[in-house]
């Protein structure tokens, strides 16, 4: 099962204040332990809101706003995708993360990340088959 871990953003990460050179190596500990459990797929952060966008539809419109966010509640600062055997794993991990993030005040989110096989068969799930068939390909030159 793969889940996502999100880290909320903060005013520190919103304002794009840098990771001290100790929660650096603290993250880095924790992301070398998830490798090391082969657990670890992916994970990286996110540029504050004040440089990105949100693309909103309405009747079938685009409507882009830029950033910056006023809700940081509701953002994002990063993420890490990890690949483990059931729910009670993934909270386990969860609660490795460095307390140093945050300066002890962070919040994070755990998602289950939909699978292939939790959809019914069809012309759409092959097309996204397809789709991920062809992105596995270019990532392995084969």
């Amino acid at each position: 099962m793969r889940y996502i871990i999100m880290r909320k953003a903060d005013q520190d990460t919103e304002t794009g204040k840098m990771p001290s050179d100790e929660l650096l190596m603290a993250m880095g500990q924790y992301n070398e332990a998830l490798q090391k459990a082969g657990v670890l797929l992916d994970g990286m952060g996110l540029h504050p809101s004040s440089v990105g966008a949100r693309v909103q539809f309405k009747n079938g419109k685009s409507i882009v706003t830029d950033g910056p966010f006023a809700e940081t509640k509701e953002l994002l600062a990063g993420f890490t995708l990890i690949q483990v055997k059931d729910h009670a794993e993934a909270i386990e991990w969860v609660k490795r993360w460095p307390a140093l993030d945050g300066g002890g005040n962070v919040t994070l989110e755990l998602r289950r990340v939909y699978e292939m096989e939790d959809f019914e068969d069809g012309p759409g799930l092959e097309k996204h088959r397809e789709v991920g068939n062809a992105l596995k390909a270019e990532k392995t030159g084969g």
